[in-house]
């Protein structure tokens, strides 16, 4: 349940990266910023470039003491170490997460947009739930998860929230005090210097 308190960072990888940098990169961003939980978000279904990949970015974040989640890969999550799933595809799979990972795993849903899907993966289980884009981006369906809803949720409901997906100072300034975290990833990561531009996006909480 969201409060006037500043939303906590829930940071997401981009879909692939190179191993011999990015540990760095990450490390970097983590030692700048408090960060709740890191997702990664890895495309494609390599298991042994997925596994790598998991690895790496959990030494660096367990360091930090900071949670690691991934997307859809339950398996993976289970043999890498990881702290839970990320499922992006609403309510479908929580039960069957929860069952396969156990009750202190973290698992979490994307809903996109959709209150109805909100409410299943709340009631199924979900840690969190997770609506977007807020701004302009090609996440999910496009369409948009308006502060209405993110505004309704917090009134309503228990569960955790995200808000991901496009965000820019103007919408973390609007979404602050109704989310409790704001899902950052491609926002950052594009820009050569991580770091300043994640500064930059929450210089109105700041």
């Amino acid at each position: 349940m969201a409060s006037e308190d500043r939303p906590q960072i829930y940071l997401i990888t981009p879909p692939d990266f190179v191993l011999e940098t990015f540990p760095d990169q990450l490390a970097r961003v983590l030692d700048a910023t408090e960060i709740a939980c890191l997702r990664l978000a890895l495309a494609g279904s390599d298991a042994d470039r997925i596994g790598r990949a998991a690895d790496a970015a959990r030494l660096v974040a367990h360091e930090r003491d900071v949670a690691v989640v991934i997307d859809n890969h339950l398996q993976i999550a289970e043999r890498h170490g990881l702290d839970g799933v990320h499922l992006t595809d609403g309510a479908r799979l929580v039960r069957e997460a929860r069952k396969a990972l156990g009750a202190d795993a973290i698992v979490g849903a994307f809903c996109g947009a959709s209150r109805h899907d909100g409410m299943s993966a709340g009631e199924a289980g979900a840690d969190y739930v997770a609506f977007g884009p807020v701004g302009e981006t090609a996440l999910g369906t496009g369409a948009r998860a308006e502060p209405d809803l993110f505004d309704w949720w917090t009134e309503m409901i228990e569960v955790p929230v995200v808000a991901e997906g496009g965000l820019t100072p103007e919408l973390v300034a609007a979404l602050a005090p109704v989310t409790d975290f704001l899902g950052i990833g491609a926002e950052i990561w594009s820009d050569a210097d991580p770091v300043a531009a994640l500064k930059r996006l929450l210089a109105p909480i700041a």
